[in-house]
Formats: structure tokens, C-alpha cells, sequence
């Protein structure tokens, strides 16, 4: 389906101000149409291209955003769990029989405008944000954020209280992504557009960041964002926790450290996750 006219229009709908935009015949019915789309998987609000970098989908962004523009704050929920706000962004109603999708009762929200994939489970509490994209068999565990806008491929174990960053401004930023089977540790957090690539294991309570160094020990590299491109984990790789020493005569007389990521290992083809995660923590 050529989505190609509805992107168009959110692109012209966009630059109206709100009040302009409130007059505007058939502002609603776009944005509708792109919450729709983003829910089907018919668009993206991140594409992969050919060459394997990530980009962000502009459009889709800024028909994200027109949305709480043209929202007004109201209640929302049931009479016993009561919420409020913008009334263009309710909770989603997954597919849940059509796609063989479980929502383990106990608090979980699905915001409208996110894509949940075939054999999805989503373990309480955890919450899944406008603009995201999570492929088929993921786990999305307990206290588990997936960001808006986020991509999470398939086969991804988020595990509990695994923070995935999201982004709707910057329009042109890209979104956090996490490639095909990877596994993200328990209390690890990945912001500001970092790419982890596929198989990779992230360790529990690794962080990583626009301003994060990875020190990879096997290849004897050193991975940092730059203002044209974001950090990106090689596939395969095992990231744990690490430190590194801090600079300066202060700093050394004190013994002070400073946090960062270290690559400790790479999957075998034949590796389950865990047992590198087990083995490189050995």
C-alpha cells in the first residue's frame, strides 16, 4: 500500500498552527488513518535502509505530534482505574487473538500508534509507547519501558526493568533500535538513537548512551556516537558493565572511576544467549 499521500499531508498539516489546525477539514481523519497504519505495520516511524543504517521516517514523527496537538485533555479508562489525558491517545486495544498476542494482567499499558507484533508477551507492568515498533516473538518483561518511536526486532528478550529510550523531537533524530534476537539484561538502559545490532547480549545494568565509550577487548576497538552517526553494538557482541579510570592527579589520588561498556566476547553461531552472558561473566 502506498502510504506515500498520507505522509504527504501530515508534512502540510504539520505546519499549521493549532488553531489552524482545529479548522482544518480532514486534520482528524489523517491522523487517524497514520495511528491505523503505524498499528498494522504499514509504516514505521524508523526504516532500515540498504546499505544497514537506520533513519528516521519524518512524517510519521510529526503526524505523531500533530496528534497532541489536535488532542484535548480529558478522562479516560475505567470508572475504577481512572486516567486523563490528550483523548487522541487512549490505550491500544492490541490484536490480541488475531496475532496470538499475551498482556499478562496487572497494569500493562499499550499506547495507540504502536506496532505489536505475532506471539508477543508483555509481562506487568510494563508500557509500550506511541511510534513503536516490536517485532514477533518479544518478550517485553516486567517494568520493561519500550520508548516512543523505539524499534525492537524480533525475537528480543527485554528483561525486567529494561529501559529503551524514545524520541519524538529531534524530527530527523533516529530512535533507539534493537536488532533481531537480541537479548537486553535486567536494569540496563539504551538511549539517545544507539543501535544494537543483532544477536548481540547486552548485560544486566548496562548502560548506553550518545556519550557512552564501548571498549570492545576482543577486537580492540573503542565504539562512541558521533554528531553524524549513533553508538552502534556490533552484532553478536556480549556487553558487560565496566569502569575505566577517570582523569586527572584528583581523580587518581582518590581512585575514581567512571562507568562504561565493555565487550567481553562474541556469540558462536551455535551460543545460546544466556550461556555467553553466563560464560563471559565467568
Amino acid at each position: 500500500m502506498d502510504m506515500n499521500p498520507l505522509k504527504e499531508r501530515l508534512e502540510a498539516l504539520y505546519d499549521l498552527s493549532r488553531a489552524e489546525l482545529l479548522e482544518t477539514d480532514g486534520a482528524m481523519d489523517a491522523f487517524q488513518e497514520l495511528i491505523a497504519a503505524l498499528e498494522a505495520g504499514l509504516l514505521r516511524a524508523a526504516v532500515k535502509r540498504e546499505d544497514g543504517t537506520w533513519v528516521a521516517e519524518p512524517a510519521v514523527k510529526k503526524g505523531i505530534l500533530l496528534g497532541f496537538r489536535l488532542g484535548e485533555n480529558g478522562p479516560m479508562g475505567e470508572s475504577w482505574l481512572p486516567f486523563s489525558d490528550k483523548h487522541t491517545y487512549p490505550p491500544q486495544r492490541p490484536p490480541v487473538e488475531a496475532r496470538n498476542i499475551r498482556v499478562v494482567p496487572g497494569g500493562s499499558s499499550i499506547r495507540v500508534g504502536a506496532y505489536i507484533g505475532h506471539s508477543v508477551t508483555c509481562m506487568p507492568p510494563m508500557y509500550i509507547n506511541v511510534g513503536a515498533w516490536v517485532g514477533d516473538g518479544t518478550m517485553v518483561d516486567s517494568h520493561a519501558l519500550v520508548g516512543s518511536c523505539a524499534q525492537i526486532g524480533e525475537r528480543v528478550h527485554l528483561s525486567a526493568a529494561a529501559q529503551i529510550g524514545g524520541v519524538l523531537e529531534p524530527i530527523g533524530q533516529a530512535p533507539v533500535v534493537i536488532e533481531d534476537g537480541v537479548l537486553v539484561g535486567g536494569n540496563s538502559g539504551i538511549y539517545e538513537g544507539t543501535v544494537v545490532r543483532e544477536g548481540a547480549v547486552i548485560g544486566t545494568g548496562t548502560i548506553l548512551n550518545g556519550s557512552t565509550p564501548v571498549y570492545d577487548l576482543v577486537r580492540q576497538e573503542i565504539y562512541r556516537a558521533s554528531a553524524d552517526a549513533p553508538l552502534e553494538i556490533p552484532a553478536g557482541a556480549v556487553v558487560v558493565p565496566g569502569s575505566r579510570p577517570a582523569r586527572g592527579g584528583f581523580a587518581q589520588e582518590h581512585g575514581i572511576h567512571l562507568q562504561t561498556a565493555v565487550i567481553v566476547k562474541y556469540r558462536d553461531a551455535g551460543t545460546d544467549a544466556r550461556a555467553a552472558l553466563e560464560e563471559a561473566l565467568r
